[in-house]
């Protein structure tokens, strides 16, 4: 069967990636104003995309509308977090599940470069992008596009509860034990060893009980 090549990006998919990415790291703050006129005006576009773009970030639960006050930064609370991690540890559970079985070399090369990168990250930035990419990495062979695309959704969603525990708390490099137990589970052979190790991992975040020890995870 012929590879099928991603759509290219539409500009209203520019437009709520770079936001989200703000939205995410904490550039944006919760319940900051998202300016229609501004937005349009900083990506030289109409309106258009710029309401599709805010469409999206509402399904990714990073903006609300509300009446009155227009589209803002979604608020950042304990109860979402727990739903986002819940959710997360049972999908991406499932997706190694599909994906275990269909690793090829290459594949636990790419997740091995990820737990690499983790361990070699100078700052909360380049931890949580390795962090990601290793997530991303792992059941990118499940072969199953929807479950795939939540994912995606739900790994952004924890990453910003991530970055505003730093801001709280600050950060210090950290090891990549789990990741790297994972990694090693998987390279035996022993899936169901990899997914209750992946499950208790994810879950670290809500038994944690607070953004305080979100970066943990």
């Amino acid at each position: 069967m012929p590879k099928t090549e991603p759509a290219p990006q539409t500009v209203a998919d520019r437009i709520a990636d770079i936001l989200a990415e703000r939205i995410v790291s904490g550039e944006l703050a919760p319940d900051a104003p998202l300016r229609q006129d501004h937005i349009a005006h900083e990506f030289g576009s109409s309106h258009v995309p710029v309401r599709e773009a805010f469409q999206r970030l509402q399904a990714q639960g990073l903006a609300v509308s509300e009446p009155r006050r227009g589209m803002r930064v979604a608020p950042l609370d304990e109860r979402s977090m727990r739903e986002v991690v819940e959710i997360r540890a049972a999908l991406e559970a499932l997706a190694l599940r599909h994906a275990a079985r269909r690793l090829t070399p290459s594949q636990i090369e790419r997740i091995e470069d990820a737990v690499v990168a983790g361990d070699q990250a100078q700052s909360f930035a380049e931890w949580e992008a390795a962090n990601r990419s290793f997530h991303r990495e792992l059941v990118a062979a499940c072969r199953m596009p929807r479950l795939l695309a939540m994912l995606a959704e739900l790994q952004l969603a924890n990453s910003r509860f991530a970055f505003a525990a730093t801001r709280s708390a600050g950060w210090q490099p950290r090891s990549n034990q789990d990741h790297r137990q994972i990694l090693d589970a998987l390279r035996r052979g022993a899936v169901d060893q990899a997914i209750a190790l992946l499950g208790r991992h994810i879950l670290t975040l809500e038994r944690a009980g607070g953004l305080t020890e979100a970066p943990g995870r």
